[in-house]
């Protein structure tokens, strides 16, 4: 049965958008900085939003210039103190809307929210695509994260948590995590994937431009706390979706190795021949179908310094940038070198980049 949140768009739409009004009630600066970076995604949320997000940032700045005038102890976590004293530098008034452009086949935005998010793991050198669950790093299980959840609850056997992503850069994104308590790390599991896969299926005609990204370790995740991250609205998909692409039957080759599964099944038989040798990959879910791009392990090649590095929504084509300048001027061939860097040697994984076509599979390369 499908849960009462995916019932069609605008129930989904509005959960999310109280959910986020709800949280300006909270007195964390990390609640009020992650309902910003929502809002400045959306421009119909940002209009929702605006004069509540003015008057509160007021109300914190106040507050926060008040205790740091008589010295007193500041309760809120060092990552959001640190962005929220960035914003009071930078005055509200400047944090604008997401843009977007085209360049050549690739979509590019310019995220000034997303730009003062700090690092994590996403900075991080990684050899190995498994790694133990951290009790003690970051992980959604933690209590103040518990806030920021839009939704809880059941999917067939499985028991979902659905959280606000504190600095977006798609559509109503969220980051999905499968049986929480479990506590496992980022490292997918057949019945996560298929999960994933039936998820999509069910809501897909329900939610149009719906779709599930996931990055592997050493693929730019974030936080090794297993999970997939939602998307709604994003009708006319990802470039990697287009027909002009070899993997999808056209013409045109992909900067580097894409393979396009419509089975479920033979999807994950190719997920776990690139565990077992140790590849990196994001993938892109779509209703029906993924998309999986093995590639090479980050920290193991030096990314350009217009990007913090290539994860799932990159390498389908779509560039978030967080300086205007390279916004304005980045253009189409830059972007297809780039994804270029990211081709690994695919011969522990056992295939080629030119596999075969079938009508449940194709591949493509540069």
């Amino acid at each position: 049965m499908v849960p009462d949140l995916f019932a069609d768009a605008a129930h989904y739409r509005d959960a999310f958008a109280l959910g986020l009004e709800r949280l300006l009630e909270n007195d964390q600066l990390g609640a009020f900085i992650l309902v910003l970076a929502n809002a400045s995604y959306d421009e119909a949320l940002w209009q929702r939003l605006w004069p509540r997000l003015n008057h509160r940032f007021q109300e914190l700045g106040d507050e926060l210039t008040e205790a740091l005038h008589h010295g007193r102890r500041l309760d809120h976590p060092e990552d959001d103190l640190l962005v929220f004293l960035k914003l009071l530098v930078l005055g509200l008034n400047r944090v604008a809307l997401t843009r977007h452009r085209h360049a050549g086949p690739w979509e590019l935005q310019f995220n000034p929210a997303r730009a003062l998010r700090p690092a994590r793991m996403s900075n991080a050198v990684v050899e190995r695509l498994q790694a133990p669950f951290d009790e003690g790093g970051f992980h959604f299980n933690r209590p103040f994260l518990q806030a920021e959840r839009i939704w809880e609850g059941e999917l067939g056997d499985h028991t979902l948590r659905l959280f606000y992503n504190k600095f977006p850069f798609a559509p109503l994104h969220a980051l999905l995590v499968p049986e929480p308590e479990a506590r496992r790390p980022q490292y997918l599991d057949r019945a996560t994937h298929e999960l994933a896969w039936r998820l999509l299926e069910e809501i897909g005609a329900r939610l149009p431009g719906s779709g599930l990204g996931y990055n592997s370790r050493g693929a730019y995740a974030s936080v090794n706390h297993l999970h997939l991250q939602f998307y709604s609205g994003k009708e006319e998909g990802y470039p990697i979706e287009d027909p002009r692409w070899r993997h999808n039957g056209g013409a045109e080759r992909w900067p580097l190795p894409v393979e396009r599964f419509d089975s479920v099944k033979e999807a994950w038989q190719r997920i776990e021949a690139l565990h077992a040798a140790n590849c990196a990959y994001n993938l892109l879910y779509r209703p029906g179908r993924l998309y999986l791009t093995p590639r090479t392990l980050q920290g193991s090649y030096r990314h350009s310094d217009w990007t913090g590095g290539f994860a799932w929504a990159e390498v389908a084509g779509c560039i978030t940038l967080s300086c205007e300048a390279d916004f304005e001027v980045l253009g189409e061939t830059e972007i297809a070198r780039e994804l270029a860097r990211l081709a690994p040697d695919l011969g522990r994984a056992g295939e080629t980049r030119e596999g075969a076509q079938s009508p449940s599979r194709s591949s493509a390369g540069s």
